[in-house]
């Protein structure tokens, strides 16, 4: 009876060990497929995120004929989206690609630095005449004034919706003056420069006469150079007026009228109806998450720097 009593116990905690093993090896099996299905997730970010999916490296249509987008987005300047190395590097790439059968520059930009515009602009021109047989079409969506338009006649043709926004044929500099505040509030203003023209347009300085004159010449030099770009680019298709290179802006017909834009169409139309090529590839560089990290994070590593070792330091610069 005692021996029988033993067996059915041994038996018992047989089966119960036996369970409790197998419970393990399922638990551990749960583990190994939520960490695979963890890491599969996070590899599928990180690709998103560093473009390895990009549609120009082998997506829809990589393999055939395909027209070429390159966006021209926001204010043009230095380090922006709409940066002169972002554009040209887009434009490069998307007439170096044997299927590319004509090119959009899509516009969307009230302006910005006429040099990096005209960076733009004369690569355009390079590359137009490296490439003679694609064709290089500019769309304007809500706007292009100032260095969009600048860079937007470098362009075979230009398409415009009938609401768009389309001139702004001028230069400025703006700014404030503080001088009236300054005495108001018993603040004196101490400026030490060698070069009696070194605090040119300080804004808490007086106006003088001399340098006003001076930056308006400056203006009117570079108003002459994209008046003369204008000319250049459109051709007999413009039909001057006395207000066309005030700085004034037209709507997408009126434009038409006038000869600063070509017709009316959307990208889409035009990559389907002008190009033939209804496949639309974009070839516009973008940063990916781990770049702007990158940047950030440098940025934020030298504001540090700076900020640990530049106490008491005097700020002497040159520019």
């Amino acid at each position: 009876m005692s021996e029988n009593h033993t067996g059915w116990e041994r038996s018992v905690l047989e089966k119960l060990a036996l369970a409790a093993v197998d419970e393990q090896r399922r638990a551990r099996r749960w583990g190994i497929f939520f960490k695979f299905l963890i890491f599969g997730y996070l590899f599928v970010v990180l690709a998103i995120a560093m473009g390895w999916f990009s549609k120009k490296d082998g997506g829809a249509g990589a393999g055939g004929k395909h027209t070429a987008l390159v966006e021209v987005n926001g204010v043009i300047a230095p380090g922006s989206a709409a940066s002169a190395d972002l554009v040209m590097q887009g434009l490069a790439e998307a007439f170096k690609d044997k299927r590319t059968q004509g090119i959009i520059l899509r516009i969307n930009s009230p302006g910005g630095s006429p040099v990096q515009s005209g960076y733009i602009n004369d690569e355009i021109k390079r590359l137009r005449a490296k490439h003679p047989e694609t064709p290089l079409y500019a769309v304007v969506e809500d706007v292009c004034a100032s260095g969009g338009y600048y860079i937007a006649v470098a362009a075979d043709k230009i398409y415009v919706n009938k609401a768009s926004m389309i001139g702004s044929i001028g230069v400025l500099m703006n700014g404030f003056g503080f001088t009236g505040a300054m005495e108001k509030l018993g603040v004196e203003r101490r400026l030490l420069a060698a070069g009696e023209n070194k605090g040119f347009l300080d804004p808490f300085s007086p106006l003088n006469d001399e340098q006003k004159g001076h930056a308006k010449q400056m203006l009117t030099e570079i108003h002459e150079q994209f008046i003369d770009v204008v000319r250049k680019g459109r051709g007999k298709r413009l039909k001057e007026t006395p207000e066309m290179f005030s700085g004034l802006v037209w709507v997408g017909q009126k434009s038409i009228e006038l000869g600063l834009a070509d017709a009316i169409g959307s990208a889409e139309q035009v990559a389907r109806d002008v190009i033939k090529a209804e496949d639309i590839i974009d070839f516009t560089p973008r940063e990916n998450v781990a770049e702007r990290f990158a940047k950030r994070f440098g940025a934020a590593a030298a504001e540090t720097l700076v900020k640990l070792g530049g106490a008491g330091v005097i700020n002497l610069q040159m520019r």
